[in-house]
Protein backbone atom coordinates (compact mmCIF):
# COMPACT_ATOMS: atom_id res chain seq x y z
CA UNK A 1 0.00 0.00 0.00
CA UNK A 2 1.41 3.46 -1.17
CA UNK A 3 2.19 6.13 1.71
CA UNK A 4 0.36 8.87 0.32
CA UNK A 5 1.11 12.49 1.99
CA UNK A 6 -1.41 15.92 0.84
CA UNK A 7 0.56 18.60 2.04
CA UNK A 8 -0.20 22.32 1.89
CA UNK A 9 2.21 25.32 3.22
CA UNK A 10 -0.71 27.69 4.12
CA UNK A 11 -0.34 31.37 3.92
CA UNK A 12 -0.58 31.91 7.89
CA UNK A 13 -0.62 29.10 10.65
CA UNK A 14 -3.98 30.60 11.80
CA UNK A 15 -5.12 29.46 8.17
CA UNK A 16 -6.40 25.63 7.85
CA UNK A 17 -6.45 24.02 4.27
CA UNK A 18 -9.82 22.53 3.55
CA UNK A 19 -9.23 21.37 0.14
CA UNK A 20 -6.51 18.29 2.07
CA UNK A 21 -9.22 17.86 4.29
CA UNK A 22 -12.12 17.12 1.46
CA UNK A 23 -9.80 14.83 -0.11
CA UNK A 24 -8.43 12.97 3.19
CA UNK A 25 -11.76 12.16 4.31
CA UNK A 26 -13.43 11.59 0.85
CA UNK A 27 -11.10 8.27 0.28
CA UNK A 28 -11.67 7.43 3.98
CA UNK A 29 -14.99 5.56 4.39
CA UNK A 30 -13.19 2.18 3.58
CA UNK A 31 -9.80 2.65 5.29
CA UNK A 32 -8.34 1.64 2.68
CA UNK A 33 -5.55 3.83 1.87
CA UNK A 34 -2.94 5.17 3.62
CA UNK A 35 -3.11 8.45 3.18
CA UNK A 36 -1.57 11.49 5.70
CA UNK A 37 -1.53 14.97 5.89
CA UNK A 38 0.84 17.93 6.56
CA UNK A 39 0.86 21.60 6.66
CA UNK A 40 3.07 24.02 6.93
CA UNK A 41 3.64 27.95 6.04
CA UNK A 42 5.47 30.04 3.84
CA UNK A 43 7.12 31.37 6.58
CA UNK A 44 8.68 28.03 7.15
CA UNK A 45 12.57 27.44 5.53
CA UNK A 46 12.48 25.28 2.65
CA UNK A 47 14.72 22.81 4.47
CA UNK A 48 12.77 22.47 7.46
CA UNK A 49 9.83 21.35 5.12
CA UNK A 50 11.76 18.93 2.87
CA UNK A 51 13.04 17.37 6.41
CA UNK A 52 9.45 17.20 7.82
CA UNK A 53 8.02 15.50 4.36
CA UNK A 54 11.81 13.28 4.08
CA UNK A 55 10.97 11.72 7.39
CA UNK A 56 7.57 10.20 6.27
CA UNK A 57 9.30 8.30 3.74
CA UNK A 58 6.39 8.78 1.22
CA UNK A 59 5.87 6.96 -1.90
CA UNK A 60 3.53 9.93 -3.48
CA UNK A 61 3.43 14.05 -2.07
CA UNK A 62 0.54 16.00 -3.50
CA UNK A 63 0.64 19.80 -2.99
CA UNK A 64 -2.09 22.13 -2.74
CA UNK A 65 -1.56 24.87 -4.80
CA UNK A 66 -2.42 28.54 -4.59
CA UNK A 67 -0.80 31.78 -5.67
CA UNK A 68 0.52 32.23 -2.33
CA UNK A 69 2.43 29.45 -2.43
CA UNK A 70 3.40 28.11 -5.89
CA UNK A 71 6.77 30.09 -6.09
CA UNK A 72 7.77 28.25 -2.72
CA UNK A 73 6.77 25.22 -4.23
CA UNK A 74 8.68 25.70 -7.60
CA UNK A 75 12.11 25.52 -5.46
CA UNK A 76 10.94 23.14 -2.97
CA UNK A 77 9.79 20.01 -5.45
CA UNK A 78 13.78 19.64 -6.86
CA UNK A 79 15.05 19.40 -3.31
CA UNK A 80 12.24 17.05 -2.94
CA UNK A 81 13.53 15.08 -6.24
CA UNK A 82 17.11 14.96 -4.66
CA UNK A 83 16.33 13.55 -1.77
CA UNK A 84 13.53 11.41 -2.49
CA UNK A 85 14.14 10.54 -6.48
CA UNK A 86 11.57 8.07 -6.41
CA UNK A 87 8.45 9.85 -5.00
CA UNK A 88 6.01 11.16 -7.47
CA UNK A 89 5.17 14.96 -7.09
CA UNK A 90 1.53 16.29 -7.44
CA UNK A 91 0.07 19.89 -7.54
CA UNK A 92 -3.98 20.17 -7.56
CA UNK A 93 -5.66 23.64 -7.32
CA UNK A 94 -6.74 26.95 -9.13
CA UNK A 95 -3.10 27.88 -9.82
CA UNK A 96 -1.91 24.89 -12.32
CA UNK A 97 -5.70 24.05 -13.19
CA UNK A 98 -5.84 26.18 -16.35
CA UNK A 99 -2.27 25.88 -18.29
CA UNK A 100 -0.91 22.41 -16.66
CA UNK A 101 0.81 21.55 -19.75
CA UNK A 102 3.20 24.65 -19.54
CA UNK A 103 3.32 24.08 -15.87
CA UNK A 104 4.60 20.67 -16.06
CA UNK A 105 7.07 21.56 -18.80
CA UNK A 106 8.19 24.52 -16.85
CA UNK A 107 9.08 22.08 -13.73
CA UNK A 108 10.75 18.57 -14.80
CA UNK A 109 10.52 17.84 -10.87
CA UNK A 110 6.98 17.61 -10.68
CA UNK A 111 5.09 14.62 -12.19
CA UNK A 112 1.39 15.24 -12.43
CA UNK A 113 -1.55 17.69 -12.14
CA UNK A 114 -4.93 17.13 -10.31
CA UNK A 115 -7.38 19.86 -12.54
CA UNK A 116 -10.06 21.37 -10.79
CA UNK A 117 -12.04 19.45 -8.13
CA UNK A 118 -10.19 16.54 -6.67
CA UNK A 119 -12.15 14.47 -4.47
CA UNK A 120 -12.68 12.17 -7.47
CA UNK A 121 -9.73 12.56 -9.15
CA UNK A 122 -7.92 11.87 -5.98
CA UNK A 123 -9.63 8.64 -5.01
CA UNK A 124 -9.30 7.11 -8.28
CA UNK A 125 -5.68 7.77 -8.65
CA UNK A 126 -5.64 6.13 -5.02
CA UNK A 127 -7.34 3.09 -6.56
CA UNK A 128 -5.30 2.83 -9.41
CA UNK A 129 -2.05 2.83 -7.06
CA UNK A 130 -2.88 0.23 -4.61
CA UNK A 131 -5.10 -1.60 -6.58
CA UNK A 132 -4.12 -1.44 -10.17
CA UNK A 133 -7.42 -0.23 -11.46
CA UNK A 134 -7.85 1.74 -13.07
CA UNK A 135 -5.29 0.32 -14.92
CA UNK A 136 -3.73 3.59 -16.14
CA UNK A 137 -3.53 7.03 -15.27
CA UNK A 138 -5.15 7.74 -19.17
CA UNK A 139 -8.38 6.30 -17.55
CA UNK A 140 -9.02 8.94 -14.85
CA UNK A 141 -9.85 12.36 -15.60
CA UNK A 142 -8.96 15.80 -14.96
CA UNK A 143 -5.10 14.47 -15.15
CA UNK A 144 -2.46 16.11 -16.68
CA UNK A 145 0.74 13.87 -16.14
CA UNK A 146 4.32 12.93 -17.34
CA UNK A 147 3.93 9.81 -19.67
CA UNK A 148 8.01 9.66 -21.02
CA UNK A 149 8.92 12.52 -22.87
CA UNK A 150 5.32 13.20 -23.29
CA UNK A 151 2.56 15.36 -21.43
CA UNK A 152 -0.74 13.97 -21.69
CA UNK A 153 -3.73 15.79 -20.67
CA UNK A 154 -6.91 13.31 -19.56
CA UNK A 155 -11.32 14.92 -20.27
CA UNK A 156 -12.33 16.67 -17.47
CA UNK A 157 -13.90 14.48 -14.78
CA UNK A 158 -17.00 15.00 -14.18
CA UNK A 159 -18.34 17.25 -11.24
CA UNK A 160 -19.08 15.88 -7.92
CA UNK A 161 -22.25 15.19 -6.48
CA UNK A 162 -21.91 17.54 -3.04
CA UNK A 163 -23.91 15.83 -1.34
CA UNK A 164 -21.14 12.93 -1.00
CA UNK A 165 -18.74 15.90 0.27
CA UNK A 166 -17.33 14.57 3.98
CA UNK A 167 -17.34 16.78 6.75
CA UNK A 168 -13.86 17.91 6.49
CA UNK A 169 -13.15 18.28 10.35
CA UNK A 170 -12.33 15.86 13.32
CA UNK A 171 -15.33 15.37 15.90
CA UNK A 172 -13.42 17.72 18.85
CA UNK A 173 -12.02 20.52 15.90
CA UNK A 174 -8.65 19.31 17.01
CA UNK A 175 -7.23 19.68 13.89
CA UNK A 176 -7.95 23.35 13.42
CA UNK A 177 -6.91 24.51 17.05
CA UNK A 178 -6.40 28.33 17.08
CA UNK A 179 -7.16 28.41 13.37
CA UNK A 180 -9.25 29.70 10.88
CA UNK A 181 -12.38 27.44 10.11
CA UNK A 182 -13.73 27.22 6.33
CA UNK A 183 -16.37 25.72 5.36
CA UNK A 184 -19.06 25.91 1.73
CA UNK A 185 -21.79 24.74 0.91
CA UNK A 186 -21.80 25.39 -3.13
CA UNK A 187 -19.39 25.41 -5.41
CA UNK A 188 -19.51 27.76 -9.09
CA UNK A 189 -20.47 31.23 -9.15
CA UNK A 190 -23.56 32.67 -11.64
CA UNK A 191 -21.07 35.58 -12.36
CA UNK A 192 -18.08 36.02 -14.87
CA UNK A 193 -15.81 38.75 -13.33
CA UNK A 194 -12.88 39.49 -15.70
CA UNK A 195 -10.31 38.76 -13.12
CA UNK A 196 -11.68 35.81 -11.36
CA UNK A 197 -11.23 31.72 -12.09
CA UNK A 198 -14.53 31.18 -10.68
CA UNK A 199 -15.88 32.65 -13.64
CA UNK A 200 -14.06 29.55 -15.78
CA UNK A 201 -17.00 27.11 -14.25
CA UNK A 202 -20.51 27.04 -15.63
CA UNK A 203 -23.42 27.25 -12.66
CA UNK A 204 -23.78 27.28 -8.96
CA UNK A 205 -24.08 23.73 -7.47
CA UNK A 206 -25.31 23.35 -3.95
CA UNK A 207 -24.52 20.94 -0.88
CA UNK A 208 -27.85 19.93 0.06
CA UNK A 209 -29.43 21.28 2.89
CA UNK A 210 -29.78 17.89 4.68
CA UNK A 211 -25.99 17.86 5.23
CA UNK A 212 -25.41 21.35 5.19
CA UNK A 213 -27.37 21.83 8.39
CA UNK A 214 -26.25 18.80 10.88
CA UNK A 215 -22.59 20.31 9.80
CA UNK A 216 -23.17 23.64 10.90
CA UNK A 217 -24.82 22.36 14.54
CA UNK A 218 -21.29 20.81 15.02
CA UNK A 219 -19.61 23.94 14.74
CA UNK A 220 -22.67 25.57 17.06
CA UNK A 221 -22.15 22.57 19.10
CA UNK A 222 -18.50 22.54 19.89
CA UNK A 223 -19.11 26.42 20.27
CA UNK A 224 -16.50 27.62 17.61
CA UNK A 225 -15.02 31.40 17.42
CA UNK A 226 -15.82 31.92 13.58
CA UNK A 227 -16.80 29.76 10.55
CA UNK A 228 -15.91 31.60 7.11
CA UNK A 229 -18.05 30.20 4.14
CA UNK A 230 -16.06 30.18 1.00
CA UNK A 231 -19.02 30.38 -1.26
CA UNK A 232 -17.87 32.61 -4.49
CA UNK A 233 -21.51 33.76 -3.91
CA UNK A 234 -23.71 32.53 -0.78
CA UNK A 235 -26.55 34.23 -1.46
CA UNK A 236 -26.75 33.27 -5.15
CA UNK A 237 -29.85 31.54 -4.37
CA UNK A 238 -32.45 33.32 -1.75
CA UNK A 239 -33.97 29.81 -0.35
CA UNK A 240 -30.97 28.71 0.32
CA UNK A 241 -29.20 31.81 1.69
CA UNK A 242 -32.03 32.43 4.28
CA UNK A 243 -32.92 28.55 5.11
CA UNK A 244 -28.73 28.58 6.82
CA UNK A 245 -29.67 31.96 8.47
CA UNK A 246 -32.48 31.18 9.81
CA UNK A 247 -30.90 28.18 10.85
CA UNK A 248 -28.50 29.76 12.71
CA UNK A 249 -30.22 32.20 13.80
CA UNK A 250 -32.37 29.93 15.71
CA UNK A 251 -29.64 27.90 17.09
CA UNK A 252 -27.53 30.72 17.76
CA UNK A 253 -25.20 29.59 21.16
CA UNK A 254 -24.36 33.17 21.43
CA UNK A 255 -20.53 33.04 20.47
CA UNK A 256 -19.90 31.45 16.73
CA UNK A 257 -19.53 34.62 13.82
CA UNK A 258 -20.29 33.35 10.46
CA UNK A 259 -18.49 35.18 7.19
CA UNK A 260 -20.19 35.08 3.97
CA UNK A 261 -19.06 36.56 0.69
CA UNK A 262 -22.16 38.10 -0.40
CA UNK A 263 -23.63 40.21 -3.64
CA UNK A 264 -25.84 42.88 -1.67
CA UNK A 265 -27.55 43.66 -4.48
CA UNK A 266 -29.41 40.24 -4.60
CA UNK A 267 -30.62 41.44 -0.96
CA UNK A 268 -34.30 41.84 -1.02
CA UNK A 269 -36.28 43.75 1.77
CA UNK A 270 -37.60 40.92 3.20
CA UNK A 271 -34.28 39.47 3.65
CA UNK A 272 -32.62 43.32 5.63
CA UNK A 273 -36.07 43.04 7.48
CA UNK A 274 -35.32 39.07 8.91
CA UNK A 275 -31.43 40.30 9.33
CA UNK A 276 -31.91 42.83 11.34
CA UNK A 277 -33.57 40.71 14.03
CA UNK A 278 -30.50 38.45 14.37
CA UNK A 279 -27.86 38.89 17.15
CA UNK A 280 -25.13 41.52 16.99
CA UNK A 281 -21.82 39.41 15.83
CA UNK A 282 -23.78 36.46 14.60
CA UNK A 283 -23.22 37.50 10.80
CA UNK A 284 -20.24 39.18 9.18
CA UNK A 285 -20.36 39.86 5.09
CA UNK A 286 -18.12 40.14 2.74
CA UNK A 287 -19.14 42.26 -0.36
CA UNK A 288 -16.98 43.11 -3.30
CA UNK A 289 -17.73 46.07 -5.28
CA UNK A 290 -14.30 46.53 -6.70
CA UNK A 291 -15.06 50.01 -8.66
CA UNK A 292 -17.70 52.35 -9.26
CA UNK A 293 -16.52 53.33 -12.63
CA UNK A 294 -19.21 52.07 -15.01
CA UNK A 295 -16.64 51.38 -17.92
CA UNK A 296 -14.53 49.15 -15.23
CA UNK A 297 -17.30 47.35 -14.08
CA UNK A 298 -18.56 46.96 -17.74
CA UNK A 299 -15.57 45.81 -18.89
CA UNK A 300 -15.17 42.96 -16.38
CA UNK A 301 -18.18 41.63 -16.66
CA UNK A 302 -19.57 42.61 -13.64
CA UNK A 303 -23.46 42.96 -13.37
CA UNK A 304 -23.72 45.11 -10.13
CA UNK A 305 -26.17 48.17 -9.22
CA UNK A 306 -24.06 50.55 -7.41
CA UNK A 307 -26.68 52.70 -6.29
CA UNK A 308 -28.98 49.88 -5.01
CA UNK A 309 -25.96 47.85 -3.45
CA UNK A 310 -25.55 51.44 -1.43
CA UNK A 311 -28.98 51.50 -0.49
CA UNK A 312 -28.91 47.56 1.25
CA UNK A 313 -25.26 48.38 2.61
CA UNK A 314 -26.98 51.47 4.42
CA UNK A 315 -29.97 49.25 6.03
CA UNK A 316 -27.31 46.85 6.79
CA UNK A 317 -25.28 49.17 8.82
CA UNK A 318 -28.14 50.73 10.31
CA UNK A 319 -28.85 47.23 12.02
CA UNK A 320 -26.01 48.04 13.89
CA UNK A 321 -25.62 44.07 14.18
CA UNK A 322 -23.51 42.67 11.20
CA UNK A 323 -19.49 43.70 10.69
CA UNK A 324 -19.39 44.14 6.79
CA UNK A 325 -16.11 44.17 4.78
CA UNK A 326 -16.13 46.13 1.20
CA UNK A 327 -13.39 45.44 -1.36
CA UNK A 328 -12.54 47.34 -3.79
CA UNK A 329 -9.50 46.23 -6.69
CA UNK A 330 -6.65 48.70 -8.12
CA UNK A 331 -5.20 48.27 -11.44
CA UNK A 332 -8.58 47.58 -13.54
CA UNK A 333 -9.27 48.45 -17.19
CA UNK A 334 -10.51 52.07 -17.43
CA UNK A 335 -9.40 52.71 -13.90
CA UNK A 336 -6.63 55.51 -13.47
CA UNK A 337 -5.35 57.94 -10.04
CA UNK A 338 -8.22 59.72 -10.22
CA UNK A 339 -11.35 57.28 -11.26
CA UNK A 340 -9.73 54.86 -8.40
CA UNK A 341 -10.26 57.63 -5.57
CA UNK A 342 -13.57 58.38 -6.40
CA UNK A 343 -14.53 54.66 -6.08
CA UNK A 344 -13.18 54.89 -2.94
CA UNK A 345 -14.41 57.86 -1.79
CA UNK A 346 -17.86 56.24 -2.89
CA UNK A 347 -17.38 53.06 -0.75
CA UNK A 348 -15.88 55.02 2.43
CA UNK A 349 -18.92 56.89 2.27
CA UNK A 350 -20.64 53.56 2.97
CA UNK A 351 -18.87 53.40 6.24
CA UNK A 352 -18.06 49.68 6.81
CA UNK A 353 -16.23 48.36 9.73
CA UNK A 354 -13.53 47.38 6.86
CA UNK A 355 -12.22 48.51 3.73
CA UNK A 356 -9.62 46.03 1.55
CA UNK A 357 -7.70 47.73 -1.02
CA UNK A 358 -6.43 44.80 -3.15
CA UNK A 359 -4.92 44.85 -5.88
CA UNK A 360 -5.63 43.03 -9.55
CA UNK A 361 -3.89 39.69 -9.83
CA UNK A 362 -3.56 38.24 -13.32
CA UNK A 363 -4.79 35.00 -12.89
CA UNK A 364 -3.88 32.35 -15.41
CA UNK A 365 -7.53 31.08 -16.70
CA UNK A 366 -9.29 34.55 -16.29
CA UNK A 367 -10.64 36.66 -18.73
CA UNK A 368 -8.10 39.75 -17.84
CA UNK A 369 -5.72 36.75 -18.46
CA UNK A 370 -6.60 36.21 -21.85
CA UNK A 371 -7.32 40.57 -22.64
CA UNK A 372 -4.20 41.38 -20.79
CA UNK A 373 -2.85 43.31 -24.43
CA UNK A 374 -6.41 44.87 -24.93
CA UNK A 375 -5.44 47.08 -21.52
CA UNK A 376 -1.18 47.05 -21.38
CA UNK A 377 -1.42 45.12 -18.42
CA UNK A 378 1.87 44.65 -16.93
CA UNK A 379 2.01 42.29 -13.94
CA UNK A 380 4.87 40.40 -12.13
CA UNK A 381 6.12 37.53 -13.99
CA UNK A 382 5.93 35.11 -10.47
CA UNK A 383 2.79 34.13 -8.52
CA UNK A 384 0.59 36.35 -7.18
CA UNK A 385 0.94 38.16 -10.32
CA UNK A 386 0.04 41.41 -9.27
CA UNK A 387 -0.65 44.21 -11.63
CA UNK A 388 2.44 46.96 -12.35
CA UNK A 389 0.91 49.07 -14.96
CA UNK A 390 -2.06 48.99 -16.97
CA UNK A 391 -3.28 51.59 -19.95
CA UNK A 392 -4.55 54.11 -17.45
CA UNK A 393 -2.02 53.51 -14.12
CA UNK A 394 1.56 54.50 -14.28
CA UNK A 395 3.57 52.12 -11.91
CA UNK A 396 4.18 55.41 -9.86
CA UNK A 397 0.45 55.79 -9.09
CA UNK A 398 0.40 52.38 -8.60
CA UNK A 399 3.13 52.73 -5.90
CA UNK A 400 0.95 55.83 -4.41
CA UNK A 401 -1.88 53.44 -4.19
CA UNK A 402 0.11 50.89 -2.38
CA UNK A 403 1.18 53.34 0.38
CA UNK A 404 -2.41 54.58 0.81
CA UNK A 405 -3.59 50.93 1.36
CA UNK A 406 -1.08 50.54 3.95
CA UNK A 407 -2.27 53.63 5.31
CA UNK A 408 -5.89 52.26 5.29
CA UNK A 409 -4.99 48.96 7.02
CA UNK A 410 -3.19 50.52 9.95
CA UNK A 411 -5.51 53.00 10.54
CA UNK A 412 -8.89 52.15 9.60
CA UNK A 413 -9.18 48.39 9.20
CA UNK A 414 -7.21 47.59 12.80
CA UNK A 415 -10.48 49.35 14.53
CA UNK A 416 -7.78 50.82 16.70
CA UNK A 417 -8.25 54.73 15.32
CA UNK A 418 -12.19 55.01 14.57
CA UNK A 419 -13.22 58.05 16.21
CA UNK A 420 -9.84 59.88 15.88
CA UNK A 421 -10.38 59.37 11.50
CA UNK A 422 -14.05 60.31 12.18
CA UNK A 423 -12.97 63.48 13.88
CA UNK A 424 -9.71 63.95 10.84
CA UNK A 425 -11.24 62.76 7.69
CA UNK A 426 -13.91 65.35 6.89
CA UNK A 427 -10.94 68.05 7.73
CA UNK A 428 -9.96 67.13 4.00
CA UNK A 429 -11.25 67.53 0.87
CA UNK A 430 -12.17 63.84 0.82
CA UNK A 431 -11.36 60.66 2.67
CA UNK A 432 -8.97 59.99 -0.59
CA UNK A 433 -7.20 63.02 -0.07
CA UNK A 434 -7.10 62.25 3.92
CA UNK A 435 -5.13 58.86 3.34
CA UNK A 436 -3.19 60.16 0.56
CA UNK A 437 -2.00 63.05 2.76
CA UNK A 438 -1.07 60.69 5.29
CA UNK A 439 0.81 58.15 3.31
CA UNK A 440 2.92 60.91 1.71
CA UNK A 441 3.86 61.87 5.36
CA UNK A 442 4.49 58.37 6.01
CA UNK A 443 7.37 58.08 3.49
CA UNK A 444 8.77 61.51 4.14
CA UNK A 445 9.04 60.61 7.82
CA UNK A 446 10.33 57.24 6.64
CA UNK A 447 7.97 54.93 8.50
CA UNK A 448 8.07 52.36 5.93
CA UNK A 449 11.56 51.61 7.35
CA UNK A 450 10.28 51.29 11.10
CA UNK A 451 8.52 48.44 13.23
CA UNK A 452 6.05 51.32 15.25
CA UNK A 453 3.89 50.07 17.58
CA UNK A 454 0.67 51.59 18.69
CA UNK A 455 1.82 54.41 20.51
CA UNK A 456 4.60 54.81 17.90
CA UNK A 457 1.52 54.88 15.50
CA UNK A 458 -0.24 57.27 17.46
CA UNK A 459 2.86 59.51 17.22
CA UNK A 460 2.55 59.93 13.63
CA UNK A 461 -0.97 60.73 13.52
CA UNK A 462 0.33 63.85 16.20
CA UNK A 463 2.97 64.89 14.21
CA UNK A 464 0.83 64.32 10.69
CA UNK A 465 -1.66 66.94 12.23
CA UNK A 466 0.23 69.34 13.21
CA UNK A 467 1.11 70.64 9.72
CA UNK A 468 -3.11 70.87 9.17
CA UNK A 469 -4.54 74.51 11.07
CA UNK A 470 -7.63 73.21 10.88
CA UNK A 471 -6.80 70.60 13.32
CA UNK A 472 -8.36 71.20 16.93
CA UNK A 473 -5.80 69.46 18.59
CA UNK A 474 -7.41 69.36 22.04
CA UNK A 475 -10.86 67.41 20.50
CA UNK A 476 -7.83 65.04 18.29
CA UNK A 477 -6.09 64.43 21.56
CA UNK A 478 -9.92 63.66 23.12
CA UNK A 479 -10.89 61.44 20.12
CA UNK A 480 -7.41 59.02 20.00
CA UNK A 481 -7.53 58.83 23.61
CA UNK A 482 -10.76 57.24 23.93
CA UNK A 483 -9.43 55.15 20.85
CA UNK A 484 -7.06 53.88 23.17
CA UNK A 485 -9.24 53.20 25.81
CA UNK A 486 -11.48 51.49 23.48
CA UNK A 487 -9.09 48.82 22.50
CA UNK A 488 -6.64 48.24 25.85
CA UNK A 489 -6.72 49.36 29.16
CA UNK A 490 -4.76 52.63 28.94
CA UNK A 491 -1.40 52.43 30.60
CA UNK A 492 1.14 54.29 29.56
CA UNK A 493 0.15 57.49 27.13
CA UNK A 494 2.32 59.21 24.83
CA UNK A 495 4.04 62.36 26.38
CA UNK A 496 2.08 64.86 24.16
CA UNK A 497 -1.55 63.12 25.12
CA UNK A 498 -2.54 65.44 28.17
CA UNK A 499 -5.98 66.21 28.03
CA UNK A 500 -8.28 64.79 31.04
CA UNK A 501 -7.04 62.48 34.03
CA UNK A 502 -5.26 59.34 34.19
CA UNK A 503 -8.14 57.53 35.34
CA UNK A 504 -7.02 56.85 38.61
CA UNK A 505 -9.02 58.73 40.45
CA UNK A 506 -12.32 56.90 39.90
CA UNK A 507 -10.82 53.22 39.82
CA UNK A 508 -12.35 53.43 43.57
CA UNK A 509 -15.87 53.56 42.26
CA UNK A 510 -15.56 51.54 39.46
CA UNK A 511 -16.58 48.53 41.36
CA UNK A 512 -19.92 49.66 42.19
CA UNK A 513 -20.47 51.02 38.96
CA UNK A 514 -19.95 47.32 37.20
CA UNK A 515 -22.11 46.05 39.92
CA UNK A 516 -24.67 47.82 38.70
CA UNK A 517 -24.11 48.21 35.01
CA UNK A 518 -22.51 44.54 34.34
CA UNK A 519 -24.33 42.22 36.19
CA UNK A 520 -21.63 39.48 34.67
CA UNK A 521 -19.46 40.73 37.21
CA UNK A 522 -21.52 41.12 39.99
CA UNK A 523 -19.34 38.13 41.89
CA UNK A 524 -15.97 39.04 40.57
CA UNK A 525 -13.07 39.65 42.21
CA UNK A 526 -11.51 43.18 42.70
CA UNK A 527 -8.60 42.06 40.54
CA UNK A 528 -10.28 40.95 37.74
CA UNK A 529 -12.85 43.99 37.88
CA UNK A 530 -9.01 46.13 37.57
CA UNK A 531 -8.07 44.12 34.56
CA UNK A 532 -11.36 43.69 32.61
CA UNK A 533 -13.13 46.97 33.06
CA UNK A 534 -12.16 50.85 33.22
CA UNK A 535 -13.51 54.32 33.87
CA UNK A 536 -12.89 56.92 32.75
CA UNK A 537 -14.27 60.43 31.46
CA UNK A 538 -13.66 61.79 28.21
CA UNK A 539 -14.67 65.43 27.04
CA UNK A 540 -13.96 68.73 27.45
CA UNK A 541 -16.79 70.92 26.65
CA UNK A 542 -19.76 68.07 27.18
CA UNK A 543 -17.80 65.48 29.46
CA UNK A 544 -18.62 62.12 29.50
CA UNK A 545 -18.31 59.16 31.73
CA UNK A 546 -17.66 55.80 30.04
CA UNK A 547 -17.53 52.44 31.93
CA UNK A 548 -15.49 50.15 29.53
CA UNK A 549 -15.51 46.34 29.25
CA UNK A 550 -12.48 44.33 28.63
CA UNK A 551 -14.28 41.09 29.15
CA UNK A 552 -16.30 41.81 25.74
CA UNK A 553 -15.01 42.69 22.35
CA UNK A 554 -15.94 43.03 19.07
CA UNK A 555 -14.76 41.63 16.01
CA UNK A 556 -12.19 44.51 15.52
CA UNK A 557 -10.85 44.50 18.88
CA UNK A 558 -12.74 47.29 20.87
CA UNK A 559 -14.24 47.13 24.73
CA UNK A 560 -18.48 47.54 24.43
CA UNK A 561 -18.85 50.31 27.03
CA UNK A 562 -21.68 52.15 28.78
CA UNK A 563 -22.00 56.11 29.60
CA UNK A 564 -22.74 56.56 32.96
CA UNK A 565 -24.89 59.48 33.95
CA UNK A 566 -22.32 62.34 34.74
CA UNK A 567 -24.24 62.94 37.96
CA UNK A 568 -23.96 59.74 39.09
CA UNK A 569 -20.06 59.82 39.09
CA UNK A 570 -19.43 62.89 40.92
CA UNK A 571 -21.76 61.34 43.35
CA UNK A 572 -19.95 58.49 44.11
CA UNK A 573 -16.37 60.46 43.79
CA UNK A 574 -18.23 62.64 46.56
CA UNK A 575 -18.35 59.88 48.68
CA UNK A 576 -15.29 58.44 48.10
CA UNK A 577 -13.70 61.48 49.59
CA UNK A 578 -15.82 61.78 52.85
Amino acid sequence: MKKVVLAALNAKYIHSNLALRYLSRFQDNNKKHNVLTREFTINQRLDFIAEELFRLQPDVILFSTYIWNVEMLRQLCPLLKKILPDCILGFGGPEVSYESEAFLRENPAVDIVLRGEGEIVFSKLLNLLDFGAPASLEEIGSLTFRKGEEIISTMQEAPLDLALLPFPYEADFSDVENQIIYYESSRGCPYSCGYCLSSVEQGVRFVPLEKVLPDLQRFLDAGVRQVKFIDRTFNCRKSHAMAIWKYLHAHDNGVTNFHFEMTADLIDQETIDFLKTVRKGLFQFEIGVQSTNPYTIQAINRNVDFEKLSGIVKQIKAGGNIHQHLDLIAGLPYEDYASFGRSFNDVYALEPEQLQLGFLKVLKGSMLHQKQKDFDIVYHDTAPYEVLTTHMLSFEDTLRLKYIEEMVEIYYNSGKFLHTLAFLVPLYESPFAFFEALSQFWLAEGCQYKSLSKMGLCDVLWDFVQKNEKVDLQKFQWALKFDIALHEKPKKLPVWLKVGGNGQEYERITAKLVQKYIPGYADAEKKVLIKQTYLDVFGEEEPKAVLLDYGHKDLLGNAEYLVIPMEEVQELLAQERK
